[in-house]
């Protein structure tokens, strides 16, 4: 059986999380507070106690949801001896995932993944001003059929495909008034569903320009090493290994649309045959099941999951 380990984006986090894990696992414990003190701040106190309104910020959910990540996949490697590079064929992660992934792969440290997504969460919110921009989950059409909706609907602002997430699942992004004209044209084309997203910033977008820009920097100043195994990435939907090509990726993914679905075909295309999603929740597991039913996809996050995933392995 091919495997590769997968990590959660913005969406999954949730006040608790993590805090089990720290309490069963002293090398679970150790990632926390390695972050903490990354950040001078006490995320871990924020993840466990709330209150939500802050843990949301983006600022806080992106490193937060990388912090479980990682402490997952370190007791994994404690208790359950595994070895990335002998066991899995890549990584993927979806959007700020991606820097979990990375971290897991030894790209860059514990502390500099937090640091940069701690930049990266404050960037990608300053970039548009609270209420100008908006973003929407498309439910029912295609991707051709949302392209068309989008483009007809940039004729009032910036609207494009953020994320590609399954079949069926597709998230625009834009200016307030494009967005909300895309849900009313989206209706009109026969979408089952048409979502306003309760985010605080119109995400993977041209509106994110600025964003990019200070990644670039922050990215350029850090330390990065070639990858264990491979990164499915969200920008190509294919293999990269190459540090200066991940390093563009990353900076590229901040306005670029997050291709999951076609990530997740090409990692099955590969040979991959289970997806096991490490961090909080189990958002990515569901997706997968439904982009390909063949796969074999399960999470683990909890101290119960984690052992159940280190018995599996």
């Amino acid at each position: 059986m091919s495997i590769a380990f997968i990590f959660p984006g913005q969406g999954s986090q949730k006040t608790g999380m993590g805090k089990a894990l720290s309490e069963a696992f002293p090398v679970a414990r150790a990632v926390f507070e390695e972050i903490d003190e990354a950040l001078q701040q006490n995320l871990s106190r924020l993840m466990w106690d709330g209150p939500d309104e802050e843990l949301t910020l983006t600022e806080n959910a992106q490193p937060a949801l990388m912090a479980v990540s990682l402490a997952t996949f370190r007791v994994l490697q404690h208790e359950a001896g595994l070895d990335l590079a002998g066991k899995a064929a890549c990584v993927a992660g979806h959007s700020l995932g991606e820097y979990s992934a990375l971290a897991a792969a030894g790209v860059f440290s514990l502390k500099d993944a937090a640091r940069l997504l701690k930049t990266r969460g404050r960037a990608m919110q300053a970039a548009v001003p609270v209420g100008e921009g908006a973003m929407a989950a498309l439910l029912g059409l295609d991707m051709d059929q949302v392209r068309a909706v989008a483009e007809e609907a940039s004729a009032a602002g910036v609207c494009e495909i953020a994320n590609d997430n399954a079949p069926g699942q597709v998230v625009i992004s834009g200016a307030r008034a494009a967005v909300e004209q895309a849900m009313v044209l989206a209706k009109q084309a026969g979408a089952r569903r048409a979502l306003p997203l309760p985010v605080s910033a119109p995400f993977h977008c041209s509106l994110m320009a600025p964003a990019a820009e200070v990644m670039a920097e922050a990215l350029a100043a850090t330390d990065m090493h070639a990858p264990a195994v491979p990164l499915m990435a969200n920008v190509s939907a294919g293999l990269v290994s190459d540090v200066d090509t991940i390093r563009q990726g990353l900076v590229q993914q901040v306005i670029a649309t997050v291709r999951w679905t076609e990530s997740v075909q090409a990692m099955a295309s590969s040979g991959v045959t289970a997806l096991y999603e490490l961090g909080a929740g189990n958002v990515l597991t569901g997706l997968a099941r439904r982009i390909d039913r063949d796969l074999t996809a399960m999470a683990a996050g909890t101290p119960e999951t984690v052992e159940e995933l280190a018995a599996a392995l």
